[in-house]
């Protein structure tokens, strides 16, 4: 799919990696007047950080003085305010899509990137892609707002881990079960420690295992020989 408005390009951009303050808007001499932002290929989907922008296309009062072609005086500096009110348009466009909750997990995640959970959850946060972190920020958002950190964490590792299962043993002791279904690496560490440290219950310790699931008695995929775990 192409990109149209400001703000499909300012997700995308943030997608990719890309600050959005690495972008540079300008007014676009040629134009579509069907089109808000004016790409050289009409379909692109990759972001570029030098942007041409149909600036009537919704903003015709807001621009029209500025932009008047019989106009020539200081072009740097209108040049300059024309990329910053297109990028505060832009974050405007963004927020108007937003519902409070998203706003409550965009709150958690800038509390995380701070260090407010510690310096620990923030580097294995930083480590996580884009998507997980927002996984992981709701996790914490609706932890506070339901106090059922068990379900949640459960939850959240079976996003973040698909094909994973965790197991409560909570008659003997408060214990949980982690079978994760893949080969143990830096990441994954990163995000399991994430996740205990955010929302494991005080009152439990756990035990990973890392694509060998131990044995249980009439589960035939957990009882392989030489793929067995020790319990």
């Amino acid at each position: 799919m192409g990109l149209n408005y400001i703000w499909d390009l300012l997700i995308r951009a943030e997608q990719c990696g890309l600050d959005k303050k690495d972008i540079q808007f300008s007014a676009a001499s040629v134009y579509s007047p069907y089109m808000e932002l004016s790409l050289e290929h009409m379909n692109a989907s990759q972001v570029e950080k030098q942007v041409e922008i149909n600036p009537f296309y919704r903003f015709d009062e807001m621009f029209r003085g500025m932009l008047d072609i019989n106009y020539t005086e200081y072009p740097e500096f209108r040049g300059a305010l024309f990329d910053i009110l297109i990028h505060f348009l832009g974050e405007i466009d963004l927020l108007q899509g937003m519902n409070k909750r998203e706003f409550y997990i965009r709150f958690v995640r800038r509390d995380i990137e701070a260090g407010i959970f510690g310096d620990k959850v923030r580097r294995n946060f930083q480590k996580c892609g884009k998507e997980e972190q927002d996984i992981v920020a709701a996790s914490v958002l609706q932890t506070v707002q339901t106090g059922d950190a068990l379900f949640t964490l459960k939850r959240t590792a079976r996003l973040l881990f698909p094909g994973s299962t965790i197991y409560a043993n909570c008659e003997e002791k408060n214990e949980l079960l982690f079978y994760i279904n893949q080969e143990e690496s830096e990441s994954g560490r990163a995000k399991i420690s994430l996740l205990l440290d955010l929302l494991l219950p005080v009152r439990f310790h756990t035990e990973l295992y890392w694509n060998r699931h131990f044995g249980i008695l009439g589960v035939e995929e957990t009882m392989r020989l030489d793929r067995i775990a020790m319990y």
